[in-house]
């Protein structure tokens, strides 16, 4: 009976949206974002209540391999700077009304409490994988309950539309690896500049990161993945992403660590991936490959590779766009308008 119905307002949704005064899928994009939002939610009305950012972030013990082109405290350094409003996520959710949430899943420093800080803190950083597992079983499996929580608190807020984004120095080379394992790639098609990298630089981290490969060699496991090569930041957002499912929220991801981490919960729970809307296309090397691998279509491709979360929050306007003119506009028939 829900199957049934379902069904049936999933073609009333479409009828909805061709009988717009407006040549047949002329939004074009648009129009698929009103269909899937509609989907999403069951009804042919869809609303975007409190909307709500959330970054996690967290530290690298990779980053001791020098992969990355700024020191390991630019995390901590870069949280604050959330928290003092000073960074581009703080000026985007500020100009479209987006709530702002910073969570430390494992930042190397101890914050003052703070009104938008989510103390979710697994450790002061994970372990250098090159040379060992990321984290203990232990800290996954804490991960996993953390990350849920954050949406758990979010979702009492009544929001309903939740984008992700991170910070932590080191965490492309921890993406890197957990696509080369899940997609099957060589590491080269996987591994980018991040911060900036020279092209030494960037052989250098490709090197660090096919040793740590040859380490750990054989495994395919996702949660095995995760607790290899994961950064707290990555498994707690994937956590969040798959409760942010399973409380059938629209769910913004945005560039190249989100979309790793949306990858792994893909590889747990294929449904994800009708809640999701892929944000942007990051200029990370990777990104592109990934997006294909999972058959996303980004929104923009504006040369962008901050993370952050701001490519969620540049694309949210887009997103309020296409339901409201799903809610609206015209129709043929309201406003005696000849259809063809």
């Amino acid at each position: 009976m829900i199957f049934i119905y379902k069904l049936i307002i999933v073609q009333t949704l479409q009828e909805k949206i061709n009988n717009k005064t407006k040549p047949l899928a002329s939004l074009g994009k648009l129009e698929q974002l009103a269909f899937q939002i509609g989907s999403i939610q069951n009804t042919l009305t869809p609303k975007l209540t409190q909307p709500t950012m959330v970054v996690f972030a967290g530290d690298h013990g990779i980053a001791n391999e020098g992969v990355s082109a700024y020191p390991q405290e630019v995390t901590y350094q870069m949280v604050l700077n959330f928290l003092n409003q000073g960074a581009a996520i703080n000026v985007f959710c500020n100009q479209h009304q987006l709530d702002l949430k910073i969570v430390d899943a494992g930042v190397n420093h101890d914050f003052a409490s703070h009104p938008q800080l989510i103390p979710a803190k697994i450790n002061h950083g994970t372990k250098n994988f090159l040379h060992e597992k990321a984290m203990t079983k232990e800290e996954l499996d804490l991960c996993f309950v953390k990350g849920a929580a954050v949406v758990n608190t979010i979702c009492k807020n009544n929001c309903n539309i939740i984008g992700f984004g991170e910070m932590g120095i080191g965490n492309t080379s921890a993406a890197a690896t957990l696509m080369s394992a899940v997609c099957k790639l060589p590491l080269d098609q996987c591994v980018g500049r991040g911060t900036g990298l020279n092209d030494a630089q960037l052989a250098h981290k490709l090197d660090i990161l096919s040793q740590a490969q040859m380490r750990h060699q054989g495994i395919t496991d996702p949660y095995d993945l995760l607790q290899t090569y994961g950064g707290f930041e990555i498994v707690q957002m994937c956590s969040a992403m798959l409760f942010a499912h399973s409380r059938n929220m629209v769910i913004m991801v945005d560039g190249f660590i989100a979309t790793t981490a949306y990858l792994m919960a893909f590889t747990i729970n294929s449904e994800i991936k009708s809640n999701a809307i892929f944000c942007h296309l990051s200029d990370e090397c990777g990104h592109r490959t990934l997006l294909n691998y999972l058959g996303a279509e980004p929104l923009l491709s504006l040369n962008m590779r901050l993370g952050e979360g701001s490519g969620c929050a540049v694309s949210y306007p887009i997103i309020k766009s296409a339901v409201a003119f799903l809610n609206e506009m015209a129709s043929f028939d309201s406003a005696g308008v000849s259809n063809k």
